[in-house]
């Protein structure tokens, strides 16, 4: 334990004493420490979850990308051609045998990347055939007349991914050769069901000179149908209807039978042409968003580099002349696509989360910061009289150190212990390294704070108020140096945007925009109470003037207080601009894509009561009713555009209200009997047929002449490219009935929609269109740590505002104290206080609203929330943009002002208990 003499040199006969340092620091001031491990604790822990809470939500991300790009897209397949027609019968059957197969299988597997882990429950492999046979039966559907067909697998494991709905499982002898007279097969519930097959049902399939009686022994449930297993060949699982090429109408079902493996060889006498396939399923649980560099090298490797070639000779052997003509074992999947779309689709949300964590973490370090200023100035007599009684620097650091980090060290590690147990998953040293970071500067800030101040042995220091001390040439150029650094970060942000290629310099530009800020009024803040304070004199009473009098004399460190205050002023208006764009962009594009609040239509026309119950439902202040047909031809050519027929004044009024497309109802106005029909158009369509007249052939065989007298960008009832939009009267009968009704208003009730459209109508409600745009945890996580970053830099700006109240608080509470013996009133006390307070708070206020603002429109050219707001729209149709967003820069400064007035009440009160007696005690140092 470190201790301090208090004698530097011992008299003669009596007994040099000491006493342990931290010891009694802690002993005497244990409430501050407690408030210091309390602060470590809590930033230790918001630093350590930070990165692991990252990795969290994109490794979650990641598995959503995966499920949804389904197994067929996922997994890898590694398949091998037919056995060469140059072998022996024996030999090409041997190949095919399921001994041969999972020697193979366990070859290839060793011969993966170890960056791909694979699920050995959902990987499998056997030989199935690549051409579909037809099968003939009568007693099969066939939607058109032509006869279904099947394709014959013969795939390991059946058994342990399925159970028995009926029957048995397929068998077949060990030694089975291409002329077996029968096979058997089981079948799916959804395939026995589609093609009417029974347990000991016979297909007849072709064979080479005689039919193969494939006979149907047992129908099975897939134990997991959305597994690889099942679903990286969706027609092992499901049978389709294939419709054949145009222009032929013709369709046909296609499934799939399934044979025991050990009946491969069987289809050697098919024309199917069997191939073998090693199916190998990635693990989901194993998905990590970090290791998508390594995963996509190492699919690249298996799918064309050396690990292909390993592969490659492991199952063809060495390269011949034979392996040349017959074709090599190839590596096929879609993963490495869905992995490069993830990595798109995380690059536009990361640099939009790094703005937020570089301003947290910038107003966490100023306000760590100025809590070692806080007890560095609370103890500058201490420091004082240990230096001026021959206290070296380096032993009063070392002991400042020592005392400091007894108490932030446990607390770090109390608060990384906090952040590992709330944010499970994600990696460790990160976490570690940034609780580490947090205590080493906790550690740090009160040894050099004091080290630079009592660099000179002195007992008393002139005046240090910001009135008085005039700005060095080292300051001049550091403020010169971080202006040339966020005019880059800027303009950087505003050519390049948000991409992972702009770097951390991007990141800070709003971190950098306060920083200069913070500066600038620093410089311009004694200019106005200069200004202010002879006006002041001249009135009557001394609260105005005694109180900018003191505002004047604030320390020329409030530089710090003001940036965390700017800082977290900025990144919460930034923050609370990006999430209330990301809001409306979501809102935008639901309604883009139902029309209104809500839509119901058919195919087919409405009834005609039911625009009338529904105006009656709950909700619903408004309706159009409008006219859809798709199949409408300009110019009776085989080119068609959908064509809709409105109400003009309802349409216009609609329009007008959700802001689609807004135009006057006048443009769609009849002319004289014989003219042409007014109509708005899309842009796309306008550019094709121009303004002239031009027909346009409907369904029901009428038609019409029509003359573009508008132009719009889209319209609520259409959400493509093209479209015409006309009047309905001017269509025949049967094509101005309506078949979608556009409702809006608020609280729609879906459920009564629903009741009340007809069964075949569909219902689209814009508040379930908006759900479906947040689809990704990539989403979710990235949005729910910028609104925690953002709510923890506001507590962080708090937080540094009591703290830079507390500074001057025993100097103002005597001072209060004085006053009241000269016949101050309690009223007039607190008058005092919140008048010396409002200045530095308005001047926090003020700057970070016009800093907020200004940074918000110099950034917002490059910055694009689609990404973060969109991920599955189209960025052309529903481009997010930053925006300023008037709450989140009003209610941060209104909270300023009113916490700057409250504790000014509150130190009021508090010092009219203790007693003016009790604060002007002889010796107290103030």
């Amino acid at each position: 334990m470190s201790e301090v003499r208090f004698l530097r040199r011992a008299e003669p006969g009596v007994r040099e004493e000491s006493v342990p340092w931290v010891r009694t620091r802690l002993r005497t001031a244990p409430g501050t420490a407690f408030w210091l491990a309390l602060l470590v604790a809590l930033t230790a822990c918001l630093a350590g979850a930070f990165p692991r809470a990252v990795d969290r939500y994109e490794d979650a991300g990641l598995r959503r990308a995966a499920e949804q790009a389904r197994p067929d897209r996922t997994s890898v397949e590694v398949y091998a051609p037919p056995p060469s027609v140059m072998l022996s019968p024996r030999e090409r059957e041997d190949v095919l045998r399921p001994e041969l197969l999972a020697r193979q299988y366990t070859k290839v597997r060793a011969e993966v990347p170890r960056a791909l882990v694979l699920d050995p429950e959902q990987s499998t492999y056997g030989v199935r055939t690549t051409l579909d046979l037809p099968v003939p039966d009568p007693w099969l559907p066939r939607p058109t007349g032509k006869p279904a067909e099947v394709t014959l697998i013969a795939q390991t494991g059946l058994g342990a991914h399925s159970s028995l709905a009926g029957g048995r499982l397929p068998r077949a002898d060990e030694d089975v050769t291409s002329a077996a007279p029968e096979l058997e097969a089981a079948v799916t519930v959804e395939t026995a069901k589609a093609l009417h097959i029974k347990v000991g049902s016979v297909l007849h399939a072709p064979a080479a000179g005689r039919t193969l009686p494939i006979r149907v022994t047992g129908i099975v449930t897939p134990r997991d149908p959305e597994g690889a297993y099942w679903s990286t060949r969706p027609t092992l699982r499901t049978p389709s209807l294939v419709r054949e090429p145009a222009p032929s109408v013709d369709m046909h079902w296609l499934g799939a039978l399934l044979i025991a493996p050990e009946a491969a060889p069987v289809l050697l006498a098919t024309p199917g042409r069997p191939e073998r396939y090693w199916q190998l399923a990635p693990s989901a649980g194993s998905l990590r968003a970090r290791d998508t560099p390594d995963l996509r090298s190492a699919l690249a490797s298996l799918e064309a580099g050396p690990a292909l070639r390993k592969v490659r000779l492991r199952i063809d052997g060495p390269v011949t002349e034979l392996t040349q003509i017959t074709g090599q074992t190839e590596v096929l999947t879609d993963l490495d696509e869905v992995l490069a779309a993830y990595d798109r689709f995380r690059a536009g949300v990361a640099p939009l989360v790094a703005v937020a964590a570089f301003g947290t973490g910038t107003v966490a370090v100023v306000v760590l910061l100025m809590a070692g200023g806080l007890t560095a100035e609370r103890r500058r007599a201490e420091f004082a009289l240990l230096r001026a009684r021959g206290a070296s620097l380096r032993g009063l650091t070392a002991r400042l150190f020592a005392e400091t980090a007894v108490v932030a060290v446990p607390a770090g590690a109390l608060g990384l212990a906090a952040a590992l147990v709330a944010v499970p998953g994600g990696r460790l040293r990160y976490a570690v390294a940034a609780a580490a970071a947090v205590t080493a500067v906790v550690c740090a800030a009160l040894p050099l704070r004091t080290a630079a101040a009592h660099r000179v042995v002195r007992v008393h220091t002139g005046r240090e108020d910001i009135s008085a001390v005039r700005p060095s040439r080292r300051r001049t150029v550091a403020e010169l140096t971080l202006l040339v650094l966020a005019a880059g970060a800027v303009e950087s942000l505003r050519r390049r945007g948000t991409s992972g290629t702009s770097g951390d310099l991007v990141s800070l530009a709003p971190v950098l925009v306060g920083v200069i800020a913070a500066l600038v009024l620093v410089r311009l803040y004694p200019l106005p109470l200069r200004g202010l304070a002879r006006p002041a004199a001249r009135l009557r009473g001394v609260l105005a003037h005694l109180s900018l009098a003191r505002a004047g004399r604030t320390s020329a460190s409030a530089v710090l207080p003001l940036l965390a205050l700017l800082t977290a002023l900025t990144t919460a208006a930034f923050g609370g601009s990006v999430l209330a764009g990301v809001q409306d962009a979501r809102d935008r594009a639901a309604l883009l894509a139902v029309g209104a609040d809500a839509r119901v239509e058919t195919a087919a026309p409405l009834p005609s009561g039911l625009p009338d119950r529904l105006r009656g439902s709950r909700g619903v202040s408004d309706l159009s009713a409008v006219s859809v047909t798709s199949d409408a031809k300009p110019e009776n050519g085989a080119q068609s555009l959908p064509l809709v027929g409105v109400d003009p004044a309802d349409y216009a009024a609609l329009s007008s209200r959700t802001d689609i497309g807004a135009f006057a109802a006048t443009r769609l106005r009849a002319g004289a009997a014989g003219t042409p029909v007014p109509a708005l158009a899309a842009t796309a369509t306008a550019r094709t047929y121009g303004t002239r007249p031009f027909p346009v052939l409907l369904p029901d065989g009428s038609s019409l002449t029509v003359r573009i007298t508008t132009v719009l960008d889209r319209t609520p009832a259409v959400a493509g490219s093209d479209f015409l939009v006309v009047n309905r009267e001017a269509l025949s009968p049967a094509m101005a009935r309506p078949t979608a009704l556009l409702l809006t208003g608020q609280g729609l009730d879906g459920a009564a929609l629903r009741r009340a459209a007809p069964e075949a109508a569909s219902v689209h409600l814009k508040s379930e269109e908006r759900r479906r745009f947040v689809d990704s945890p990539l989403q979710t996580g990235a949005e729910g740590v910028y609104a925690t970053a953002v709510a923890a830099g506001t507590g962080y700006a708090v937080l540094a505002l009591l703290l830079s109240l507390l500074r001057t608080a025993p100097e103002r509470t005597a001072l209060l104290a004085r006053l009241r013996t000269m016949g101050l009133t309690r009223a007039a006390g607190r008058r005092l206080l919140i008048l010396e307070s409002l200045p530095q708070a308005f001047l926090a206020a003020l700057g970070g609203v016009l800093t907020g603002w200004a940074t918000i429109r110099l950034l917002s050219p490059g910055v694009d929330l689609t990404a973060i707001a969109l991920p599955a729209a189209e960025p052309a149709a529903t481009a997010a943009e930053l925006r300023t967003d008037t709450l989140s820069l009003a209610i941060p400064a209104t909270a300023v002002l009113l916490l700057a007035v409250g504790m000014g009440i509150g130190q009021a009160w508090w010092s009219g208990r203790r007693g003016s007696v009790q604060e002007l005690r002889a010796g107290d140092a103030r």
